[in-house]
């Protein structure tokens, strides 16, 4: 059996300008494997979370985080955040 296609959803949080979280990029295999070379080169962090992918992969791209992923997303958020302070990769 061959391995799931990966899935990535990318989010951007430019507080005070964005009042939620928003999509700006998504994709599957090689798009998705281009997006996350990306990130790498970039020092953006990267979380896994495939079922979170599944629900932002519905939405349009610069299209606010749906309410029900509030929760998830703030914790990844301040998860990052304090990875960021103390230093260590996320």
């Amino acid at each position: 059996m061959s391995e799931p296609r990966r899935r990535v959803a990318a989010l951007r949080y430019d507080h005070p300008k964005d009042r939620a979280p928003k999509l700006v990029a998504r994709g599957e295999g090689h798009v998705a494997e281009r997006i996350l070379a990306l990130a790498r080169e970039h020092g953006i962090p990267v979380h896994e979370d495939r079922e979170l992918v599944d629900v932002l992969a519905r939405l349009d791209l610069e299209e606010d985080i749906p309410g029900e992923v509030y929760q998830v997303v703030a914790e990844i958020l301040a998860f990052l955040y304090r990875a960021k302070l103390t230093g260590r990769s996320a």
